[in-house]
């Protein structure tokens, strides 16, 4: 929930393309490892949200998901990020 509006995020490979560019990542398992760590820059996970949306259809600018409420807060924020990849970088056979 953004805002109060149930949302759906998706990593396309262009939402990917453009994630990796817009973070300066030179391959996609460097990206998935910059925030497997933990060491997550909020604008890291402003980006990677943004991508998600964009990738769903539903573009909201990094701008926007600054000032945006998100259930759960800032913790709800990055689960939802964590949700993200995860679904993202799933390997195949595991649903």
């Amino acid at each position: 929930m953004i805002d109060g509006i149930p949302r759906r995020l998706r990593l396309t490979l262009g939402a990917l393309a453009a994630l990796e560019a817009r973070l300066e990542e030179n391959s996609l398992m460097g990206l998935a490892e910059r925030f497997e760590t933990g060491q997550v820059r909020t604008a890291d996970l402003t980006a990677l949200l943004a991508a998600g949306l964009s990738g769903a259809g539903e573009p909201v600018s990094e701008e926007a998901l600054g000032t945006a409420e998100f259930e759960g807060g800032a913790l709800g924020a990055m689960r939802a990020g964590m949700a993200l990849l995860s679904a993202t970088f799933r390997p195949l056979g595991d649903g």
